[in-house]
């Protein structure tokens, strides 16, 4: 299983899962005390976004004692070398949209040179809302990813500056159609990038207790499987039950 973004399930991979888990290198990531390291034969890849190349670097931790690898996605045209108080998601929010497009496909690229082909793929925060899409249409025909599920989590993390207004276009010259991107009218908002992973996933789990009802609406409206909120101590054992559901 892979997990992408926040909240590390360790207690799902010492229930005897594999797991690793990818998350954007922010700047608040202190490199030196969480032993950051770069992985060579894991970086190098340019990813075009808007018709752009950005470089792809990948550093790896381990978290100790669970031995759980995780992978930080990092290009300094979207992530800051310093450490800063912020996310980068606040201070620059303008470009949000390709940090997104970056993260994701530095993820799904990043798995493909591991030569792992995981069962779930587990998106847990707003920045991995394009990885389902990207995942059933850009790269639908890689033996990677030919079985795998998506579930993607609700969490209460909206945001208040809408997306790039010219986003729909960007995603277009990655060759996705009118019918791919149809829950992006406009509004660019967190109910229409939540929409938008709804309709690529294969199914949901409400990770915060307050949801925005809009979205709860969005998840009853899409028929998809769906956990509802579980408190903490026994959600491990509910996401590996979902996930074998699936």
């Amino acid at each position: 299983m892979a997990v992408i973004g926040r909240d590390l399930p360790q207690s799902i991979q010492e229930k005897g899962l594999e797991v690793r888990t990818f998350m954007p290198k922010y700047g608040f990531i202190n490199e030196r005390r969480n032993q950051l390291h770069e992985v060579i034969r894991l970086s190098g890849l340019n990813l075009i976004i808007d018709d752009t190349d950005h470089p792809l670097i990948i550093k790896v931790a381990t978290l100790q004692p669970a031995r759980m690898q995780v992978y930080f996605i990092f290009n300094e045209d979207y992530f800051t070398h310093n450490i800063t108080k912020e996310l980068e998601t606040v201070t620059s929010p303008e470009d949000n949209d390709e940090r997104s497009m970056f993260f994701v496909r530095g993820v799904l690229e990043t798995v493909k040179k591991l030569r792992w082909n995981p069962d779930v793929i587990h998106c847990t925060g707003w920045i991995t809302a394009l990885l389902p899409l990207y995942i059933k249409h850009y790269y639908n025909d890689d033996p990677a990813f030919s079985e795998c599920k998506v579930v993607y989590s609700l969490f209460n993390d909206d945001f208040a500056t809408p997306l790039d207004k010219r986003m729909v276009e960007k995603l277009k010259l990655d060759g996705f159609t009118d019918d791919d991107l149809a829950p992006l009218t406009g509004a660019n908002d967190y109910v229409e990038l939540t929409r938008l992973a709804l309709k690529h996933s294969d199914g949901v789990v409400q990770c915060s207790k307050e949801v925005n009802p809009k979205v709860l609406e969005a998840v009853k409206e899409s028929g998809l499987p769906f956990l509802p909120y579980v408190e903490a101590d026994d959600r491990a054992q509910a996401c590996i039950d979902f996930y074998k559901s699936l």
